[in-house]
């Protein structure tokens, strides 16, 4: 069977395990036809003290010219950290011209987590990114996404009725499917799916460490299994699964990323 062909629409941060960095190697790690769109590359992630950034939206028409001209499709998207509100606008003008029938679109906001923005972010921002999730199939917000998106402020508790709630809120503003990830009950950690009105868990083991990134390796395991035919509960297992090996496979001191490139060794070996 011919991989699907997906496009993935992020920054690309030259040192760092997150982004495009992590996306491309496992979306096509597990058998997914991955073509990249660029927003931005930044000298590395911004969870460094400095950074430098290159705004890609001048040269992004010139790709789709391209792409006109080829005949070039996809069959899925995947959307991570776009890092301006204009490349929403190209974002849209994708899905509308080069997406071929029926295609998914996945989107994470990646704009904030622990209940802060990330640098470089505002509320204008969180405002383009509700609009923007109108087109979605599947959005994999975690909690501070949601709060954002919803204009609530962040909850020092919470428990599966605040959940619900949310979700609730999130679905006056899109028809897709939510994904809430890095959800915690009873010492466990993992998603609130919210699907035909209904709500499911998938919940793991939570590790006492954190690393940046492991979101956007959560988006691209998930977004290659659900191509590939799993079920939500199913990509969801498998995205968290991954991550976890990934986190224990990587030293205390390697504080910008995870290793990945050891669990996807270690797959490909056995």
């Amino acid at each position: 069977m011919q991989p699907k062909r997906i496009l993935t629409m992020q920054d690309l941060s030259c040192v760092g395990q997150c982004s495009m960095t992590v996306a491309l190697p496992i979306l096509s790690h597990y058998g997914v036809e991955t073509c990249v769109l660029p927003t931005a590359i930044l000298s590395n992630h911004t969870m460094f003290k400095t950074w430098s950034y290159l705004d890609i939206t001048p040269e992004i028409e010139n790709v789709y010219n391209g792409w006109r001209e080829n005949g070039f499709k996809f069959q899925g998207f995947l959307l991570g950290y776009l890092g301006k509100k204009s490349l929403m606008d190209c974002a849209e003008k994708a899905f509308d011209e080069f997406s071929e029938k029926d295609a998914p679109i996945i989107i994470d906001p990646a704009f904030g987590d622990n209940g802060k923005l990330y640098g470089g972010f505002d509320l204008e921002y969180v405002a383009a990114m509700r609009n923007l999730i109108r087109r979605a199939n599947i959005i994999v917000p975690n909690l501070t996404e949601v709060c954002f998106l919803l204009g609530w402020e962040y909850p020092a508790s919470y428990d599966k009725n605040y959940i619900k709630k949310a979700v609730e809120e999130l679905k006056k503003y899109t028809p897709a499917t939510v994904v809430i990830t890095g959800v915690e009950f009873d010492g466990k950690i993992g998603e609130a799916i919210y699907y035909n009105g209904k709500i499911s868990y998938v919940l793991a083991e939570k590790l006492p460490v954190c690393y940046h990134g492991t979101g956007d390796m959560f988006a691209a395991v998930f977004t290659a299994k659900y191509l590939n035919g799993a079920t939500l509960e199913q990509a969801c297992a498998a995205a968290g699964e991954f991550v976890a090996k990934c986190i224990k496979a990587t030293p205390q001191n390697h504080f910008y990323g995870v290793c990945f490139e050891k669990v996807m060794l270690n797959e490909v070996e056995n």
